[in-house]
């Protein structure tokens, strides 16, 4: 027994003597001339051959036995660094990487990313904002979403859209953060434009597939979205003015080294240029007055404390204002819409030691629309005067706080849990009436109603030699109305790497979603409605496996194909015929069917990142199907935005230091549309000649979503002239959307076609379908400058 003993004994000991021989370096990769944390970085010691890359907010920690090491640091689009020394001890370091000067330094500079076949994650997209900002836009207003509509498997919603269909899914099914925080309404102008200032933002990450376990709530995608932190160092500004809007950012630091802020406004203005013109137009005695904008604000506020704790402070507040207001004599009249997000979000960072770090974050999101009319009549008896006003939105309040902990490089845990309290307004109609001798004041439609969302996680990236692994779960419960709803949702993320060239990947996950969107299919309009999972409609589930090869060509190129197939159960839509427009039907859930959706496809992302020449090709070959008992006999159909083929191609040339081209090219096959294959005749009443008769006509039948629009193809090109100033410098953009002006459909409308013989005379008359487009080629120009 003792023998026994003194044997484990010595084996403590010996694992001890060994953990002794090991130590950590740890922590933060900044950029040199701001103070920003780097994301991603890439940290690499290149004798042993290991490394790691920093988290979301610059922490990285990577445990290397006792020797002397070679250090690499780097990330794309700057100078990397290279430290050599003996690690006797556990060492803290920070950082500071310098901005590239030209795109030949990084090439030079940047060997040691890290590549695409290293990383265990599949169907993640990472696009930097600077070259989001190359691309072509419309009316030359960047579009974070618009640029993420040019990768496989993510599809717009149609002509100018910004909506986002991922992998089959519907734009309820992505959840989108902007500093951790969801954002429910996405999208300015009916979808014509997204909500994100890309001036005010650091980076944008899409991951479609492949889900870690520290994500979830939704089934289709997780957008990140992450606002700079603010300029430590220097006071800078950057802003642009353009035809339909202009912005301006700006940023700098309270307390040098300690305190910064951003503040990034953006603002359109049809309303300041045509309003004056339309009321001058009005008869003598009339006043009309105009609205018609929308606007953001983005602000945020960080304070470092010392190297183990910050504290950073961000909020977001956007809205769509359209109204008019005419006024005559004794008569006003008054009608409008407005609809618009607030966010905020406090978080505190905290490193509790050189392996472990934590983020603890409070978090407010809500989104709210309005309609709203009003009358007003002055007579000999007084003010006689009507209002009525309609609201709907989603309200949340959430905490939740993530550990990231890096024992040593074969491991990398993170684990946290999460608590979100929504509160819903379906829709509720006040109606006011004041007139001398009659009082009215009532309210109509549904009743608020509330859920609490609870989340845990833990998962861990893990290396065995070629194969790495990203394994997880992911726990969630949902109280709604005396009910729970609670699920374990499995994560798994392959990758074997064969010759330290080619990565085979795989990939399956699960999710469920507790919350949904009342939407319409044919549009994306802000009366669409965010709903609860209930006592009669289950939360939506969904799982997906994807299988995929990865590799980097001359350390230039990265290509990927992938595989998937997803299957969605308890998927929401409107039965045929109904609606919830406003909310005065005796409950939504009567208006609502639940049923299945199935997606597979297969993905390919050609891409280069480094040289004067940049830019993507993506081609998706996908089929995409729904079907519910109650809608189209209960026979499955596919998906409106269920299309067989497309094709993305963007390119960004840098002609020399003061010009830059880019360019885009999409091709998308015709969305799916349902058309009536035959009418019949109703209500016949007799008209003036005896013995004739007229009548109207229901035209009907027909399978859903049976025919299809015409093929879709855009080119977009802009051109970029650069100029240095000695404390300044200036940009202009010419830009031209769908450059070669093809006639892409938008929407198709029933017609009737006359035939007439040659002396005039009607021989017949037939009924057609006629596709309307509403985007010819549209020319920009825009002037942007940097302090």
């Amino acid at each position: 027994m003792n023998k026994v003993l003194l044997t484990l004994i010595g084996l403590g000991l010996f694992a001890h003597s060994l953990d002794a021989q090991r130590h950590t370096i740890s922590g933060y990769i900044i950029d040199d001339s701001s103070g920003e944390n780097l994301l991603a970085a890439n940290v690499y010691e290149a004798k042993s051959g290991t490394g790691t890359t920093s988290n979301t907010y610059g922490f990285f920690s990577l445990t290397l036995p006792a020797d002397s090491v070679e250090l690499s640091f780097s990330y794309i689009g700057y100078q990397a660094k290279n430290f050599r020394f003996l690690l006797n001890k556990d060492t803290s370091l920070t950082i500071r990487l310098s901005s590239s000067v030209s795109l030949q330094t990084v090439e030079v500079t940047a060997e040691r990313l890290e590549r695409i076949e290293e990383s265990s994650q599949m169907s993640r997209m990472e696009v930097p904002v600077e070259q989001i900002k190359k691309l072509p836009a419309l009316f030359g207003e960047v579009d974070v979403l618009k640029a993420l509509q040019l990768l496989p498997g993510v599809q717009s919603g149609g002509e100018g859209q910004s909506g986002l269909y991922v992998r089959g899914g519907s734009p309820d099914q992505n959840l989108v953060l902007l500093d951790g925080v969801p954002v429910y309404n996405v999208s300015h102008l009916l979808g014509i434009f997204s909500v994100f200032n890309a001036d005010a933002l650091k980076n944008v990450t899409l991951t479609k597939g492949g889900f870690p376990a520290r994500y979830g709530g939704r089934l289709s995608s997780i957008l990140e979205i992450n606002m700079k932190e603010g300029n430590l160092e220097e006071f800078h500004g950057e802003g642009s003015i353009g035809l339909i809007s202009s912005k301006l950012t700006l940023e700098g630091p309270i307390n040098k080294g300690k305190t910064a802020f951003l503040l990034s406004g953006r603002r359109t203005y049809a309303d300041l240029i045509f309003g004056p013109i339309i009321n001058s137009t009005e008869a003598e005695g009339t006043d009309l007055k105009v609205k018609l904008f929308f606007y953001d604000l983005n602000a945020k506020l960080q304070h470092k404390f010392n190297d183990k704790h910050r504290l950073f402070a961000s909020a977001y507040l956007g809205a769509d204002v359209f109204a008019n207001t005419y006024r005559e004599a004794d008569e006003s009249y008054e009608t409008g819409i407005d609809w618009g997000n607030l966010i905020s979000a406090l978080r505190w960072n905290w490193q509790l030691n050189n392996k472990l770090f934590a983020n603890t974050t409070l978090t407010y999101s809500r989104y709210k629309i309005d309609f709203f009319i009003g009358t007003s009549l002055q007579d000999a008896l007084g003010e006689t005067r009507f209002d009525a006003k309609y609201l709907s939105g989603i309200e949340d309040l959430a905490a939740k706080v993530d550990f990231d902990y890096i024992p040593n490089p074969n491991h990398y845990i993170r684990f946290g849990g999460s608590v979100t309290s929504h509160e819903y307004s379906p829709g509720a109609l006040t109606l006011k009436n004041a007139a001398p001798d009659f009082r009215l004041d009532t309210l109509l439609g549904s009743n608020k109603s509330y859920s609490t969302e609870y989340a845990v996680y833990v998962e861990d990236d893990i290396r065995w030699g070629a194969l790495k692994a990203n394994v997880g779960l992911h726990a969630s419960a949902f109280q709604v109305e005396g009910k729970w709803y609670s699920s374990l949702q499995p994560r798994l993320g392959l990758r074997y790497l064969m010759n330290n060239q080619l990565a085979l990947k795989g990939s399956y996950s699960t999710m469920w979603q507790y919350i949904n969107l009342l939407t319409s299919e044919s549009i994306n309009l802000p009366t669409d409605l965010w709903v609860p999972s209930t006592k009669r409609i289950a939360p939506q589930q969904s799982w997906q496996a994807a299988l995929g090869v990865a590799r980097t060509f001359e350390d230039k190129y990265e290509l990927s194909i992938e595989g998937y197939y997803k299957k969605m159960k308890n998927v929401i839509s409107y039965k045929e015929g109904a609606s919830f427009l406003f909310g005065f039907e005796a409950d939504w859930q009567d208006q609502v069917t639940q049923g299945d959706g199935e997606s597979y496809g297969l993905e390919l992302f050609l891409q280069k990142k480094k040289g004067k020449t940049t830019g993507w090709i993506g081609y998706t070959l996908s089929w995409n199907w729904r079907q519910f008992d109650e809608i189209n006999n209960g026979k499955r159909f596919p998906f409106r935005y269920d299309r067989r083929h497309d094709v993305s191609v963007a390119v960004t040339h840098q002609i020399t230091d003061r010009i830059t081209l880019s360019g885009a090219w999409v091709f998308g096959s015709g969305n799916a549309i349902t058309l009536p294959v035959y009418h019949y005749p109703v209500n016949a009443w007799e008209s003036g000649t005896p013995g004739s008769y007229n009548f109207e006509t229901i035209e009907t039948g027909g399978t859903k979503n049976a025919f299809r629009m015409t093929d879709y193809h855009r080119l977009d090109l802009s051109i970029s002239f650069h100029k240095k100033k000695p404390k300044w410098e200036r940009t202009w953009v010419i830009g031209f959307y769908n450059a070669y002006y093809h006639r892409n459909p938008y929407y198709v409308i029933a017609d009737t076609e006359t035939v007439r013989n040659p002396d005039g005379s009607v021989r017949d008359r037939n009924r057609v379908f006629k596709e309307i487009s509403i985007l010819p080629i549209i020319p920009s120009v825009s002037y942007g400058f940097k302090f």
